[in-house]
């Protein structure tokens, strides 16, 4: 019997329940700097800066912009990004944001770099700021004059086709906010980087790219690749947003400058203002179709917050318009994109980078859809899903959906529920008049995972003892990669997966990789480790035919025992250790060694989500009753892992949906900088999820196996999101802002009452 698909326990959790895990922030370092970044407090204002004073104090070395002898970063090689509107890695005349650096403060401890920090005096000019992605648009106040406009990229096509709905019986508009959001890591970031005595330096950060952050920092401080080793032990989290980022790189420069090793860890209300944020987008849609509740055609146009600096965020309303016909066969789709800078922190990618919103774009437009034409919402899904014999399937929107089967996964997350009774007693509710109303909210959702075809790396040797040791570019930050990746080995070789040592996250062990964020580590990285070990499985065969004294056709390798056998001889046969020992005597261990690359086209992953919730229409408290996921991820090679990572993205999506807003004053203030003032959920609001398992396979790995680390956050906004609209529909109510948290519930029920 295969390990694979089985309920194993991650082998990682015992050292993290027990606080054994080894974080940067614990390495400890003999002889190290500290450094302070100063960080603007004005969103937009020319500056200049006095360090004298700092400069002053003992052991105090202090370096500003004309200091760094870097080139600006970014934006990033993503088609379409306004190559104008780099990032200073230190700014030295002008601060976009506040959290921008603007001085960098070394000192032999963290205390007397950050006393030292508020020596450092700067004297701001402030300038008019732009906060509203629609204030930006119109280039009134610009971030950057020479580039003589505020938009960063566009997506799509602004020629809009005025037949698009023609033949509509019912046309529907809505608006739809995806805020702005805080990664919330629960481990800031970390770096220290040592310089070696042969101009080498050694990275250690906490980071979801080792390999990618090795090579762009070597190519910014003019070393080769091989110069620059970057460990990445384990890290607190990272949900997109633990990627390259100026910090670390000023990190490398001052300890290359200075000679000595230097350490830096943000605190959580630095992390707040500095980390990019995520999501950001603002989308108005139109919907049309038949009277009967055929969807005829789609438009959305759309309007992202790239902040300060454009990055990964300004091209992601090309995602968006990718996935934006969703799990529905609509023949005409158009899609327009904005991105614009903003004074406010820079936006990345987080947990979903830009399928969230058209998730929650297309959800919210069919249940408007089906108010406007008195359907029910589930009905008008049901009749517009794309069939499951259509497979593969491209969409009007340009995405090849691999697999799927949408109403399967619909009808088992409805057939987990009595509807019947939830509706009955709904009705109840509104009939009496109850101050708190029921709402029953549906989405049925697909989203893209390794959207750019990228490739990973894995190996496999075996070791004397007849064990095995898997190497591996992808980089887990929670997902699970120790237990997943060696039951993928242990299948194909039959070795225990106690005894196959897992290596990853550091760029002297491991040769290459990508590292991990769209959702791609087991269908690229877990293939490559399945490659690698076939490999070494038919490399094993050929020497065991060797020691057996046979030829190589005569000998069978039965991965369930880990035995290779003669054939007709059964009692001829070798295990792993006989098969390592024999080897190392005879000088061939090296040859069980295999590395390989696997490259894939995206997979989709789909599913469906059903959130039922009470709103208190007195107070706009909403409370989720209840929640059901179904989230298929092809092929499953660790239910446990699965539904760990399902709740971990369903309590990302319900909490976009009722609790995380970060925001802004109208100067461009941020005013939620501490968990204090942002609301990020605890345990103890929210409910158990119901997680419901579906699979259906992709044909494009021989795993099968699709991406599942953000589905359920693409499922879960939108469900709730109807779900409060469902509740509120009798008073009137057709939009609440997100998060529908009491506030912005209590607003929207006000206005409609006027």
């Amino acid at each position: 019997m295969s390990v694979l698909g089985n309920r194993v326990v991650r082998r990682e959790d015992p050292r993290f329940l027990r606080g054994e895990g080894t974080y940067v922030e614990n390495r400890v370092v003999a002889n190290a700097l500290h450094l302070t970044f100063v960080r603007s407090v004005f969103a937009h204002a020319n500056v200049s800066v006095d360090a004298s004073a700092a400069r002053g104090l003992a052991g105090v070395q202090v370096f500003t912009g004309p200091d760094v002898d870097l080139p600006p970063f970014g934006p990033p090689p993503f088609p379409g990004l306004n190559t104008e509107m780099s990032r200073p890695m230190v700014a030295r005349d002008v601060v976009r944001f506040v959290g921008d650096v603007v001085a960098i403060v070394l000192a032999d401890s963290r205390a007397a770099s950050v006393d030292a920090a508020e020596q450092v005096f700067v004297d701001y000019d402030p300038l008019p700021a732009v906060v509203a992605p629609s204030d930006a648009v119109k280039d009134e106040v610009l971030l950057f004059p020479a580039a003589g406009t505020n938009v960063a990229a566009r997506a799509g096509s602004p020629e809009h086709d005025e037949n698009l709905f023609d033949g509509c019986d019912v046309v529907a508009t809505g608006r739809l906010v995806s805020q702005r959001m805080a990664p919330s890591p629960l481990e800031p970031r970390s770096a220290i980087v040592e310089p070696g005595e042969d101009g080498s330096l050694t990275a250690w950060l906490t980071t979801q790219t080792p390999h990618m952050d090795g090579f762009v920092m070597a190519g910014l401080l003019g070393l080769e690749p091989q110069q620059v080793r970057v460990i990445s032990p384990d890290v607190g989290g990272g949900f997109g947003a633990k990627l390259s980022s100026i910090e670390e790189f000023l990190v490398a420069w001052v300890a290359k400058k200075t000679g000595r090793p230097v350490r830096w860890t943000e605190s959580r209300s630095e992390n707040m203002v500095a980390l990019h944020h995520g999501r950001g987008l603002e989308i108005d849609f139109t919907i049309g179709g038949t009277s009967e509740g055929d969807l005829r055609a789609y438009r959305i146009e759309m309007l992202q917050d790239s902040g300060a600096y454009p990055g990964l965020a300004a091209f992601l309303p090309n995602l968006t318009a990718l996935m934006s016909s969703g799990v529905y066969a609509i023949p005409r789709i158009e899609a327009e994109g904005v991105s614009v800078v903003t004074n406010t922190t820079p936006l990345t990618a987080f947990r979903g980078a830009g399928r969230p919103e058209a998730s929650q774009a297309i959800e919210r437009a069919v249940d408007t859809f089906a108010a406007a034409a008195g359907l029910d919402p589930v009905d008008v899904r049901r009749r517009n899903l794309i069939a499951p014999d259509a497979f593969p399937y491209t969409t009007v929107s340009h995405a090849t959906y691999d697999s799927g089967d949408y109403e399967a996964a619909l009808d088992l997350a409805l057939g987990a529920v009595e509807m019947a009774d939830l509706r009955a007693e709904q009705a109840r509710r509104r009939a009496d008049g109850s101050p708190r109303q029921l709402g029953i909210g549906v989405s049925t959702y697909v989203e893209i995972t390794n959207g750019v075809d990228e490739a990973e790396f894995g190996e496999v040797e075996i070791t004397e003892e007849g064990g095995a040791i898997l190497r591996s570019g992808s980089m887990s930050t929670g997902q699970g990669h120790e237990t997943t990746f060696p039951q993928i080995v242990s299948a194909s070789l039959g070795i225990p997966i106690e005894s196959i040592e897992f290596v990853k996250g550091d760029t002297a062990l491991v040769p290459r990789g990508t590292g991990t964020y769209g959702s791609k580590s087991t269908q690229i990285g877990g293939t490559a480790a399945r490659l690698a070990a076939e490999g070494v499985a038919e490399r094993a065969k050929e020497l065991a035919a060797d020691f057996l004294e046979v030829s190589p056709d005569d000998v069978v390798f039965d991965p369930a025992g880990g035995r290779f056998q003669v054939v007709g001889a059964p009692q001829r046969s070798l295990a792993w250790s006989e098969l390592a020992a024999q080897a190392k005597e005879a000088g061939s261990l090296a040859e069980l060694k295999v590395a390989e690359e696997f490259q894939s086209v995206p997979t989709f992953p789909f599913g469906a989500h059903l959130a039922v919730v009470e709103v208190d229409v007195e107070t706009g408290k909403v409370e989720v009753q209840r929640f059901v996921a179904v989230d298929d991820a092809g092929t499953i090679m660790n239910p446990l892992v699965l539904e760990g990572q399902v709740h971990g993205g369903v309590a990302t999506g319900v909490s976009q949906a009722l609790f995380e807003e970060f925001r802004y004053d109208a100067d461009g203030t941020p005013l939620t900088t501490t968990f204090a003032a942002y609301a990020f959920p605890s345990a103890a609001d929210l409910p158990s999820w119901e997680t419901l398992e579906s699979e259906t396979p992709t044909p494009v790995n021989p795993l099968g196996a699709k991406g599942v680390g953000e589905s359920g956050t693409i499922g879960a906004t939108p469900a709730v999101h109807n779900a409060v609209l469902d509740a509120l529909a009798p008073f009137g109510v057709t939009h609440v802002d997100l998060p529908a948290n009491g506030e912005n519930v209590w607003r929207a029920l006000e206005e409609a009452k006027q």
